[in-house]
């Protein structure tokens, strides 16, 4: 991650703290193989304004975009696993072959 990725996620915070509004931070705490972003990516969920960075994309995302929802709905963390290694018959360049856990946590305005 770079400090212009850390910069966009402070700022995403920070907007949503001032707007009153909650949201989640997902953050990859292991990986297992070959994945397609490492340990430390994070990524802001925020229900009004969308996604700020990445933990890797496609339907590996979607399931931690889905969860992230539910944190914000229930104000509890949770950790994803993102298995990337399912559809390896499938013949999609987009099958990295390995595992991501990510833990997703709520972020409400008086705490960020």
């Amino acid at each position: 991650m770079t400090h212009d990725d850390d910069r966009s996620l402070t700022q995403a915070l920070e907007a949503a703290r001032e707007a009153g509004r909650r949201c989640a931070l997902a953050t990859i705490v292991a990986t297992k193989g070959s994945t397609p972003r490492k340990v430390g990516a994070r990524m802001i969920v925020d229900p009004d304004t969308g996604l700020v960075g990445t933990v890797g994309g496609g339907c590996g995302e979607a399931e931690v975009i889905e969860a992230a929802y539910k944190v914000i709905e229930t104000g509890k963390a949770q950790r994803v696993n993102v298995d990337l290694t399912d559809d390896l018959v499938s013949w999609s360049p987009a099958v990295c072959g390995g595992v991501m856990d990510i833990f997703v946590e709520p972020v409400s305005p008086e705490f960020s």
